[in-house]
């Protein structure tokens, strides 16, 4: 009923965890059955220990919460050696994310991961908002998409995932080049650029100014970007943006996605992703949906006809 396939990545339900909301896994450990979710995706890994970017780092807003954590992480060594043999050992499956300080960083990053037993899928992170070089500056442009996803795709047999942004206004060029340079799956959206302001003090509260939004207010945008894409390539496409519970799930299934992967909700209520598998199955039963894969991709747009009076 919730197995899905994207291309050669198998998972036993439509539920991943977004990058940088659920740790490696291990830190949620406690409050979710790790084997029952679909997998997680890494916080980016970058080759050596990153610290991030200076505090304030997060910051509720109306919606949703903006973040700047910077793309903190312990470098590829320490991951390969302290946190994946445990997520290995629970049978979970592991997709990781990968990014570099500099362009010519991600393919080094990710020829690193792939000689990483455990690892199912790489996700190639060119679209993080919150550093000054190799997030927003790269993942923009086409071209570099283009050129850096074929450059990962050179050094690495697993499967690939390319993470794009929201802040173009043509999403769908974006999808095609990242699926040109060898992406066999997108993932989007990432967060939006955005900005929270101390009006007493006349100063942003982020420590770096801007961060991004993320949460239930990015969540038809979300949608939108998915269907577009959707449209615009012919590669399994994974849902990020503001999905708290089964009806979202399906919502971005119907927009074209064939999985989804939940965030912002993970830090308000760490049981989230666990509890959205068993909403699934109560409610496909319900609807009397035999598989979520009947319902990839259905959504209706037709134009409504006003008739004059």
């Amino acid at each position: 009923m919730l197995e899905v396939k994207l291309g050669r990545l198998e998972l036993r339900n439509p539920v991943l965890t977004a990058s940088g909301t659920f740790g490696f896994g291990r830190e949620f450990a406690p409050f979710v059955d790790l084997q029952r979710i679909g997998g997680i995706v890494t916080k980016t890994l970058y080759l050596a220990r990153r610290r991030g970017n200076p505090p304030p780092r997060i910051v509720e807003v109306t919606g949703g919460m903006l973040n700047s954590i910077g793309l903190e992480n312990p470098g590829c060594d320490a991951f390969e050696s302290e946190m994946l043999p445990g997520l290995v050992e629970r049978g979970v499956t592991v997709v990781a994310s990968c990014a570099g300080e500099r362009r010519e960083d991600f393919p080094i990053v990710a020829e690193r991961v792939d000689g990483m037993d455990g690892v199912a899928a790489i996700e190639i992170n060119v679209s993080c908002p919150n550093v000054k070089k190799g997030g927003l500056d790269l993942g923009t442009n086409p071209e570099i998409v283009r050129s850096i996803v074929s450059e990962v795709r050179s050094v690495t047999e697993k499967p690939l995932i390319a993470k794009l942004t929201p802040n173009v206004t043509d999403i769908a060029s974006l999808a095609q080049a990242a699926v040109e340079g060898g992406a066999e799956m997108l993932s989007l959206i990432n967060t939006i650029s955005a900005m929270a302001i101390d009006w007493r003090s006349r100063t942003p509260i982020l420590g770096t100014g801007t961060g991004g939004l993320s949460g239930p207010a990015i969540k038809p945008v979300a949608l939108r970007f998915v269907w577009q894409a959707a449209r615009a390539v012919d590669v399994p496409i994974i849902g990020i943006g503001g999905i708290a519970s089964a009806e979202d799930v399906l919502e971005f299934l119907v927009a074209g996605a064939s999985a989804v992967q939940v965030g912002t909700a993970n830090f308000y209520r760490p049981t989230v992703s666990e509890t959205i598998v068993d909403e699934l199955e109560r409610l496909l039963e319900s609807e009397k949906v035999s598989s979520v894969r009947d319902l990839i991709g259905t959504l209706r747009v037709e134009p409504r006809v006003v008739t004059a009076r």
